[in-house]
């Protein structure tokens, strides 16, 4: 894990640790060939050189920035969650929806 990656998920409770190392552990294994660093002060994951997504905790959150095309594409599927044109925001009291986030990743290894 990228030291500063590590620094960050530390920095958390716990629950909220547990949380970014699952939804973290789930992108690397559904992505081949990640590189794990940090940008724009947060966890990124970068794909043949260019960021791939990011992700970071928050007190009550965890942000997922997929980019703006994948969250307009399944725009229908995120009621329920505050969104924004680049980000959503996962609340620490629901399950993480994988399902939902292997949806972001196949349109971001489809593009």
């Amino acid at each position: 894990m990228h030291p500063e990656v590590a620094a960050h998920i530390k920095s958390f409770p716990k629950e909220t640790q547990e949380k970014l190392l699952a939804l973290r552990s789930f992108i690397m294994k559904s992505v081949e060939g990640l590189e794990e660093t940090k940008n724009y002060g947060i966890p990124t994951f970068k794909r043949n050189g260019k960021n791939f997504m990011h992700y970071a905790g928050y007190a009550k959150h965890i942000g997922f920035y997929p980019g703006a095309g994948p969250i307009k594409e399944l725009s229908e599927e995120l009621k329920g969650y505050k969104f924004s044109k680049g980000s959503i925001q996962l609340p620490l009291k629901e399950e993480l929806p994988l399902e939902l986030i292997q949806k972001f990743i196949d349109i971001k290894l489809n593009a």
